[in-house]
């Protein structure tokens, strides 16, 4: 029988059949197969990014083993270091994700030339001409002392190239080779071996990999799932292209905090760190109109005033439209069911859309009862006072739960000259101190809060 040259591997999560099959048996993803040739195995000696061990070979007792002191490098950036947890971390690998033209290459271009300052860098380009790079650092206004540039695809030449370099940027991961498979760039095989290749490197030579990938329609890196799994921080950078400001986020950090948010500007210059983003997330017609609502929101160890606008209108047709967007599109059908069958308040026959402003991505509980004062607001067509925030869990029986990080979240109200906030009745005692200051309310049920709106 002939041996095989080609195999079927998942795009999603890397899992490879001999077959091509409808349904990935592995992550249940439908038409996620993709045709490769079967890899050969790789000739000794042909490359030097596969072979490198970092580990010695040989076990050694936990109580002998030395804890290695992690001085993070600055980037020059105070709101990328605040996302990373502090700073970068030495020979580590960052994965920077994003929609085309959010400004990634701006951001990382930025930073290399930042470092170039006292390290060596070399930004390697596998997607434009080292004279494009050159254009943008002209925009950017950097110089980039120590900055090398580099325009390659191929992996064993990008290897050759590092030299001395501590600190290597790589745009973009999905065109970028090795010649020990024969798949095109880009293929989960190829974006597979690459990734974990530069992973052996980077542990065994002490190098920082920033590595720039695609990401899909649905909004999730292109290539298997194990490009996330070798990585040790993987970021999101997003925003509409339309838009200036623009949100980083950190979904994966082994050195720090996934909560962790930064803000950035585009402006003519690049992409610029928003170290003042208070009121940032908040509309100046806030009041005025109904449907929205003003929540304390914490990241990481940021709380952020965010307003949550809700529109609610008539059903043109039999079936009512539900949208959301920074919301989760299930807790919003929750809450609409809360609210019906708890509260009284119809949705049966109207379209509802929720939005989370400033493109900000609201995935805590506390986020509930600023949702419900925002939709009951936009069903009654009554604005809800501009000086009144709210947060609390909100449960399937209507109750409102506690949740953690009151008090912090009632001083930034505080700083931010609200007048009143509704919080869960469990909450209060962890705010008492803020009674003279600010106007504490505490519920305990959903249709109380709507009393009070």
């Amino acid at each position: 029988m002939a041996k095989a040259t080609t195999q079927y591997v998942c795009g999603a999560c890397g899992y490879v059949s001999p077959r091509w099959l409808g349904k990935c048996p592995a992550c249940e993803k439908f038409n996620t197969f993709a045709e490769e040739p079967v890899p050969a195995p790789p000739m000794p000696g042909k490359s030097g990014v596969s072979k490198p061990r970092f580990g010695g070979g040989k076990a050694v007792p936990l109580a002998a083993v030395e804890r290695e002191r992690l001085t993070r490098v600055k980037s020059g950036i105070a709101e990328f270091d605040n996302v990373l947890g502090g700073g970068i971390v030495p020979a580590s690998l960052i994965l920077v994700g994003g929609d085309p033209g959010v400004g990634k290459s701006t951001l990382l271009t930025r930073i290399a030339a930042n470092l170039s300052a006292a390290h060596k860098v070399l930004y390697v380009s596998a997607e434009e001409s080292c004279a494009q790079v050159k254009l943008r650092c002209e925009r950017l206004g950097v110089a980039g002392a120590q900055m090398y540039l580099l325009n390659e695809t191929c992996l064993e030449n990008i290897v050759e190239n590092i030299g001395e370099s501590k600190f290597v940027v790589i745009d973009s991961i999905q065109a970028v080779y090795t010649e020990t498979l024969n798949s095109s760039a880009g293929s989960v095989g190829q974006v597979r071996e690459c990734a974990t290749a530069l992973m052996r490197l980077a542990k065994s030579r002490g190098i920082t990999f920033f590595i720039i990938g695609h990401v899909t329609k649905e909004g999730a890196l292109a290539g298997p799932k194990v490009l996330e799994h070798i990585m040790d921080t993987v970021l999101y950078f997003e925003g509409e292209g339309q838009e200036n400001f623009k949100i980083l986020r950190a979904v994966k950090n082994r050195f720090g905090s996934v909560q962790e948010v930064g803000v950035f500007e585009m402006s003519e210059t690049g992409v610029q760190g928003v170290a003042d983003y208070a009121g940032l997330f908040l509309s100046e017609s806030r009041g005025e109109a109904a449907g929205s609502a003003v929540t304390p929101s914490e990241t990481g160890n940021r709380c952020m005033m965010v307003e949550v606008q809700c529109l609610v209108a008539k059903t043109a047709y039999g079936l009512p439209r539900r949208m959301s967007l920074g919301v989760d599109y299930n807790k919003l059908v929750v809450l609409l069911a809360v609210l019906e069958k708890r509260c009284g308040v119809p949705f049966f026959n109207a379209d509802v859309y929720c939005n989370a402003m400033g493109g900000m991505k609201l995935g805590e509980p506390s986020v509930d009862l600023a949702i419900c004062a925002a939709l009951a607001s936009g069903a009654a067509g009554k604005p809800v006072d501009k000086y009144t925030a709210l947060f609390g869990e909100v449960g399937l029986t209507g109750e409102v739960r506690g949740v953690s990080f009151a008090d912090k979240r009632v001083n930034e109200c505080v700083k931010m000259g609200f007048r009143r906030v509704i919080l869960p009745k469990k909450n209060l005692s962890a705010c008492e101190k803020y009674k003279g200051k600010i106007e504490l309310v505490g519920v305990s049920y959903v249709n109380q809060m709507l009393k009070l709106i």
